[in-house]
């Protein structure tokens, strides 16, 4: 019974095939894309508690000593670590809503670019189902002389076609969708935690710039 369900030529032309065609359709670039953001599924997410513990102390900093002896307070995070650069160098919270929003359109066109790729191979892999089944009914009709090569070839065209059916809706589409999730909530955490240093920064009374300075006094 296991037998049948488990034919190595069926699982090759639907995951082998779905892959060069989708390849073919989305790119190389795209479908790089699409890898990298797969193994990030499995990195750790975006921790906003361990952000906060870590930019609490450049708030700190900066409400003890000011901007000009305050140090970047740099933690592993790309674009909190450049944040923390900017506060320092130009004192504008301004500034910072800027340089996050530059890092979250490359995160979301991405992770946009990654969920394309995985819907494309969940659009293919029922059509190279397809294409198993017309592969092994043609091997069936050439095999018309001996009853057990029609019904192996029928037994293929079955498998091949549930192989496309489960690797659209249990594969390619659920990663698809973790890639997804995966990014709503990272940016979510990362808004989070602008707000809160943005918050910190001015509940430290020395957010404000000098042009802001000399704008309010004119």
């Amino acid at each position: 019974m296991l037998e049948t369900w488990l034919d190595p030529a069926s699982i090759a032309i639907v995951l082998v095939g779905t892959i060069i065609a989708t390849l073919l359709r989305c790119g190389v670039a795209d479908s790089r894309v699409a890898i990298s953001a797969l193994r990030g599924l499995f990195e750790r997410p975006f921790n906003a508690t361990q952000a906060k513990a870590a930019l609490s102390v450049q708030i700190r900093e900066i409400a003890d000593d000011g901007f000009l002896r305050a140090e970047p307070q740099h933690f592993g995070d790309n674009e909190f670590d450049s944040l923390s650069d900017l506060i320092i160098s130009q004192r504008s919270i301004q500034s910072l809503h800027s340089e996050h929003h530059k890092f979250k359109e490359v995160r979301v066109a991405t992770a946009q670019t990654a969920i394309r790729v995985f819907d494309n191979a969940a659009e293919l892999a029922p059509i190279l189902g397809l294409a198993g089944t017309l592969i092994a009914l043609g091997h069936a009709q050439g095999s018309a002389s001996e009853q057990t090569g029609i019904v192996g070839a029928i037994s293929m065209a079955v498998v091949t076609t549930l192989y496309g059916l489960i690797a659209a809706n249990f594969l390619f589409s659920p990663l698809g969708n973790a890639i997804a999730r995966k990014s709503r909530r990272e940016e979510l955490d990362r808004d989070e935690v602008l707000e809160w240093l943005e918050h910190g920064i001015r509940k430290s009374g020395v957010a404000v710039t000098y042009a802001e300075h000399a704008k309010a006094v004119a």
